[in-house]
């Protein structure tokens, strides 16, 4: 191995470690703990060697935002794959979606709350972010319904579980309530 591909493999460790520690203090004490300052501390690296990496704080959201929308996209596909039938695998999409916003919550934030500096639903989206979208538009495009344009229905529906995930994690909808609503929106919104 030459200097040069030990030093490019030594500096994607760094990288992940930021990132991961970034995520982890995040999913602890919120993003407003997430300083560079602590961060540097928590890695044992200087300030200075986080700013090789990452400009600031907004690059690192958009890093675990990245990573997030991977993680997101293999959680979809497989409670869908699990699934029999176009019902089925909306349900079981829907319930993933929350989940996943239940169990990552910083996660979930740094990828549709927080600027994190990416492009969403445009030429120059990132591949991840691009994916986790089609994640959702192969389930939920088999139940748009005749002339319903499916990119369409798929935000739609994003959006709903959007609004759930959102006001379930803030308090003002009950989280055991979450089943019957994720039925009513598959029963109301997917034509199944």
């Amino acid at each position: 191995m030459s200097v040069q591909e030990r030093k490019q493999r030594e500096r994607a460790v760094r990288e992940r470690l930021i990132v991961a520690t970034a995520r982890e203090l995040a999913e602890q004490q919120g993003w407003d703990a997430v300083t560079t300052r602590r961060l540097a501390e928590r890695i044992e690296y200087s300030q200075p060697v986080l700013y090789s990496h990452f400009r600031g704080k907004r690059e690192i959201i958009g890093a675990v935002a990245l990573q997030g929308a991977g993680e997101l996209a293999v959680a979809l596909r497989a409670a869908t794959s699990a699934a029999d039938g176009p019902r089925a695998r909306v349900y079981a999409l829907a319930s993933a979606y929350l989940d996943f916003a239940a169990r990552n919550p910083a996660v979930y934030d740094a990828l549709f709350q927080l600027d994190g500096g990416l492009a969403y639903a445009q030429e120059d989206t990132p591949e991840p972010l691009k994916d986790a979208f089609a994640a959702l538009l192969e389930c939920l495009a088999e139940v748009a319904g005749d002339g319903v344009e499916p990119g369409l229905f798929t935000e739609v529906f994003w959006a709903a579980l959007h609004g759930v995930a959102t006001l379930t994690r803030s308090g003002r909808l009950p989280p055991e309530e979450t089943g019957p609503r994720v039925e009513l929106l598959v029963d109301r919104l997917a034509v199944v």
